[in-house]
């Protein structure tokens, strides 16, 4: 099982940056930079790729509306490039707050356009000369909609890898399916391995169906809190606030997909219940209603003997990468998590 880690995106990423060598040695195979409404992931991957060796760079994730399919594909090349073959490109739809609040594009057919995009992506890097006729993409642009004077173009250099992996973060049932038909990995969040089979096995098996046996099996990349300690109460708590924010106030009252992911794992009455207090600003409220029993299924929090048995839980459902955030107060605690998540995940 592969461990990997997200970096803050909020700043200081030059500090977090120089940090990472010490999680390389504690044996972290894979760092997920995330795209937000903050600096760009990009450039903070090509800086990673100059101050790292051996772990891999992950866009964690580039969000599908705000690149064309093409540049995504010449970043993830040139990406991989200056990390001699390291970058994963990890790619998702996000949400329509930000994509038309903060991009000011519509959020439209997230299935299709995911779809698209990494046929699109896995073209270029084939260097294939670009002729593309899609539903929402096409290349070159059609004559009666620009000028007429586009051509079928191919990538420049030759990348390092012809297929560069692809991971989509997915919730819903669609793209879930899509992730294991057409992606190399799958990322999930909040992660319950005891209800992941009834809430996505359908569409994992739908999916697995018509996948390239040349993709290889999914990889299944688990987000998850990690802090050991007897102190379970105090240590459960840390993670309320941020639970809180996506089960209550990430989206708008009827498109959140983390709380819809909430419902679907049986907890409807408190899934609205949360979202209720959030968005009344009462969000101290809203994170204390969140149920024990969720926060403990969904993350690595507890002592050791219970954390080997959650990570045991999540490799017997099919998690082959956890994507942890290790949550000790200073560096040194959180290179020793990473050493001990390594230790009973091997």
């Amino acid at each position: 099982m592969r461990i990997g880690m997200a970096l803050n995106y909020a700043g200081g990423f030059k500090e977090t940056a120089a940090e990472l060598a010490d999680f390389e040695k504690a044996g972290l195979d894979i760092v997920f930079v995330p795209e937000a409404y903050s600096y760009d992931a990009v450039s903070q991957l090509g800086y990673l790729a100059a101050v790292t060796e051996r772990v891999q760079l992950a866009s964690g994730i580039l969000q599908l509306y705000t690149r064309t399919p093409t540049l995504t594909a010449m970043t993830a090349a040139g990406l991989d490039y200056v990390s001699d073959g390291r970058f994963v490109l990890g790619i998702g739809a996000s949400g329509p707050q930000v994509i038309e609040g903060w991009h000011g594009v519509p959020y439209d057919a997230p299935v299709g356009r995911t779809r698209e995009t990494i046929e699109i992506c896995r073209a270029v890097w084939r260097r294939e000369r670009l002729e593309y006729a899609g539903r929402h993409y096409q290349i070159p642009l059609p004559a009666d909609q620009g000028t007429g004077l586009g051509k079928p173009l191919k990538l420049i250099n030759h990348p390092v890898r012809d297929r560069i992996p692809v991971i989509l973060a997915a919730l819903g049932p669609k793209n879930v399916e899509l992730a294991a038909e057409l992606a190399e990995g799958w990322e999930p969040v909040f992660y319950y391995p005891e209800k992941a089979a009834d809430v996505w096995g359908t569409s994992l098996t739908a999916g697995a169906a018509r996948r390239d046996p040349a993709l290889g099996p999914l990889d299944v990349i688990a987000q998850a809190s990690l802090a050991i300690g007897e102190d379970v109460q105090s240590l459960i708590d840390l993670i309320r606030p941020f639970q809180a924010l996506y089960i209550g106030g990430m989206g708008a009252r009827n498109k959140n997909f983390y709380n819809n992911l909430v419902v679907r794992y049986g907890y409807a009455r408190e899934a609205a219940a949360i979202q209720d207090a959030y968005l009344a600003g009462r969000k101290d409220e809203a994170a204390a209603m969140i149920p024990r029993e969720l926060l403990e299924s969904v993350s690595l929090i507890g002592p050791k003997s219970f954390v080997a048995d959650r990570i045991a839980a999540m490799r017997e459902s099919g998690v082959t990468t956890l994507n942890v955030a290790p949550l000790g107060t200073t560096h040194a605690d959180r290179v020793s998590l990473i050493e001990q998540v390594r230790d009973l995940a091997s």
